[in-house]
């Protein structure tokens, strides 16, 4: 069975990983979000889950105003043949979210480490990122540098991709 919000949070504070949440209405876009969060301080966060033709699973968590180029993010990758989003049965098995509650904390759920994490740079440009605690109803704060710490305590070492440069297709 998935973890929730309360494992979750548990498993930062036993990190020792500040973190403040805040309750709103559940979002499930970009545009969504923008429009009920107010004024947050700090990244705002998109978040992809893609495979490619070999079932090979990666969640991208991108600064939500950045357009991201799926070829040429599948060179950046090796991902073989197209990436295409995985659907809510995958996203359910493997993070244990629905769609539109998709996050980086998804990982806690992810047993057999199947997902390649890839994270935007422009987030550590930030003091603070904004995710959804694996529901789309409440966005937790903690510091950019600790998703960091948290993906390395959860036994990831994140993909560190600057999606604010040109990702050209041919690279």
């Amino acid at each position: 069975m998935a973890m929730g919000e309360a494992e979750l949070l548990a498993r930062l504070d036993a990190l020792e990983i500040p973190h403040e949440t805040i309750e709103h209405a559940p979002v499930f876009t970009v545009e969504e979000s923008q429009s009920l969060r107010g004024q947050l301080p700090g990244a705002h966060v998109k978040n992809l889950f893609l495979r490619d033709k070999k079932k090979r699973l990666w969640l991208a968590t991108v600064l939500e105003d950045r357009q991201v180029d799926l070829k040429a993010l599948k060179k950046r990758l090796g991902a073989q043949g197209s990436l295409s989003f995985g659907d809510a049965d995958l996203l359910g098995e493997v993070i244990g979210v629905i769609p539109g509650a998709v996050t980086p904390f998804g990982v806690i759920n992810d047993a057999e480490r199947r997902l390649t994490v890839v994270l935007d740079a422009g987030i550590f440009e930030h003091e603070t990122v904004n995710a959804h605690p694996l529901r789309n109803d409440k966005t937790t704060a903690i510091a950019a540098q600790d998703l960091k710490r948290f993906m390395a305590a959860e036994g990831y070492e994140p993909l560190i991709v600057d999606f604010g440069a040109p990702l050209a297709p041919d690279a």
